[in-house]
């Protein structure tokens, strides 16, 4: 019986007991002992966070921001989507079919532009520069079609002058095309970038923010498409 408790685990020795390796700040080897003490505290060996992690964090928030932006747009939409004083309506306006082709083609973007991102993590300059260029020009189609859109309802009198409705409409839609064509400027900026100066570590960070960006316009359009685009033509 002497035995037994002899061996029990409240008489293992202090420090011998099996450390977490996951603890924050601790690292295998050097520096062990110190880390047990310190706990926690986000300032051990592993140092703050790298500036890949830092500078992804504070586009997030910028990312954030610029939804809670869109957010506005579809509330002061939502609110005036009846007020047409008497003037055409979403239903009379709204051609679905080159709806349809615009969400087409930035969903294929955003697919490109994942296939791009593939291609920088093999390190791959031509495939990465093809799948840009193609993410590119697919999003240059997208601002054509919403262009003749655009002129199209124009030319027939449902200008964002014409009605609270249409105003909104424009607002809306308008600064959603204002950011892909800012978005095409960028990823020209990049492709140049990076066909001069390579992969880069500060590339690879621009590159990898710009993949957020687009992915961020896409979610944004689907709810336009959904919210603005379809409801609009069944009432």
């Amino acid at each position: 019986m002497s035995d037994h408790f002899d061996t029990m685990p409240s008489d293992i020795a202090a420090g011998s007991a099996r450390r977490d390796p996951y603890v924050l700040g601790r690292s295998s080897g050097q520096g062990e002992g110190r880390s047990r003490h310190q706990g926690a505290t986000g300032h051990g060996e592993g140092g703050p966070a790298s500036k890949f992690v830092t500078v992804t964090y504070g586009f997030w928030i910028f990312l954030l921001s610029d939804i809670i932006m869109f957010s506005a747009f579809f509330a002061s939409y939502a609110v005036l989507a009846n007020a047409t004083d008497n003037g055409p309506t979403g239903k009379q306006l709204f051609d679905l079919t080159r709806v349809a082709i615009q969400t087409g083609l930035l969903l294929t973007s955003t697919f490109t532009a994942g296939l791009a991102s593939l291609a920088v993590e093999r390190r791959s300059m031509i495939r990465t520069q093809a799948w840009l260029l193609v993410t590119g020009v697919l999003g240059a189609l997208f601002l054509l079609l919403e262009g003749q859109e655009f002129i199209t309802m124009i030319g027939e009198g449902a200008g964002p002058a014409r009605s609270a409705f249409l105003s909104a409409f424009f607002a809306l839609v308008g600064c959603h095309g204002v950011h892909v064509g800012l978005g095409i400027l960028w990823l020209g900026t990049m492709m140049a970038q990076l066909w001069v100066k390579g992969f880069r570590v500060e590339i690879l960070r621009r590159l990898h923010c710009f993949s957020l960006f687009w992915h961020a316009l896409d979610i944004i359009w689907v709810a336009i498409f959904s919210l603005v685009y379809l409801l609009g033509a069944s009432q």
